[in-house]
């Protein structure tokens, strides 16, 4: 527990469920109700001699750099047996209509609101990804899958095989299906870049979860095996970048903060100040009272562990002594009201504050 964890009042989350499917680590939750804003849930694992963090990852649903992020000073190749690591596992749904891929790039994770089913309750499933490296963007802005392809031949484009040319590994005009194919058993293609976009696998799984395709979206083997069958052609893809995510839980405001992500996909230190900024935005006009020093710590950790750094104040006038008692404990460190001039807003971060541009075509590669 931080200093702060006082502050921190305990969570209920009622009618979240933890779903693992048998042939997959991916995770599905189905949503109780239309407002549902948080999924999932944290936990605290023992390692065993032969687990490494890349392993572990892979196993729990997230990618590498998200979990060795959450355990600092944790060696991810041999952490050692009986080491205790935190696995983060809720998620505050991103911002914006529930409808087919929501992509964010911010977060490094995919969600995915297949249709609702009758008489049964809206489902999401969430999926650790990897987004483009330094000088391969992935793209922004709204867009579609429009055609999907088992097996897939990967045809790098000239800029890519230009790029492995100089850096000493020639490729080939072709790759068949198999281990050296990049793209792995399954791809969807977009409609953004003139279709040199794919959602696809991946033969080194190792990876997921940093920047380092050419523009496309990569998963993990067993979620893309997972996803494809469930993705018709057609199906909206919405690319965002996110870095911060808020959610009104019981009167309580949890913050969910990531390493923003610039234009070429890659992470960069976070200017808490502007992070300040956009965290008075997502709040809005609501009245709630701010831990600004245990925000400002979240947002500089920008982990993406959830935090509650808010409570929803209550402005009516106390009709009795007990009722004038202060709404978080007295043992708590101070907590100030946002400043007036600085609440009003929108309910969510808005898209303003993304870190790119929605892209109409490209010469990325096929291969990512």
């Amino acid at each position: 527990m931080t200093r702060y964890g006082q502050f921190a009042l305990a969570f209920l989350l009622l009618g979240v469920a933890l779903v693992l499917t048998p042939d997959a680590r991916a995770t599905v939750y189905p949503l109780q109700s239309a407002d549902q804003q948080v999924v999932g849930e944290d936990q605290t694992i023992t390692t065993v001699y032969e687990d490494t963090l890349y392993d572990l990852a892979n196993k729990y649903s997230l990618g590498s750099e998200e979990l060795i992020r959450v355990n600092p000073g944790v060696d991810p190749w041999v952490p050692g047996a009986g080491k205790s690591i935190n696995v983060p596992g809720r998620h505050i749904l991103p911002p914006g209509p529930r409808v087919g891929i929501v992509v964010n790039i911010a977060e490094h994770r995919l969600y995915y609101y297949p249709k609702a089913r009758h008489g049964a309750p809206r489902e999401v499933y969430t999926y650790p990804i990897s987004i483009g490296k330094m000088d391969w963007r992935t793209p922004l802005g709204i867009t579609h899958v429009i055609s999907k392809e088992r097996n897939p031949v990967w045809i790098p484009t000239a800029s890519v095989r230009k790029e492995h040319l100089q850096d000493g590994d020639p490729l080939p005009a072709r790759v068949l299906p198999g281990p050296k194919n990049p793209l792995g058993a399954f791809a969807m293609r977009l409609a953004v870049g003139n279709g040199t976009y794919l959602i696809h696998g991946t033969n080194n799984p190792l990876a997921v979860g940093m920047p380092v395709t050419h523009g496309c979206i990569r998963m993990y083997p067993d979620d893309v095996a997972q996803l494809f069958p469930m993705i018709p052609v057609g199906t909206q893809v919405r690319i965002i970048n996110q870095p911060i995510k808020v959610a009104w839980v019981d009167g309580e405001l949890l913050l969910e903060a990531h390493p923003p992500v610039n234009a070429e996909g890659q992470s960069f230190e976070p200017d808490v100040d502007q992070f300040a900024e956009l965290l008075r935005q997502a709040v809005g006009d609501s009245t709630v009272a701010i831990h600004w020093d245990y925000a400002r710590e979240v947002l500089q950790k920008a982990d993406g562990v959830l935090a509650t750094v808010g409570l929803e104040a209550d402005l009516s006038p106390p009709t009795s002594a007990s009722d004038a008692a202060p709404a978080v404990p007295a043992t708590a460190a101070p907590v100030t009201a946002a400043p007036a001039a600085t609440t009003a807003g929108v309910t969510a971060v808005p898209e303003a504050a993304s870190t790119g541009a929605r892209v109409a075509g490209s010469d990325a590669a096929t291969a990512r």
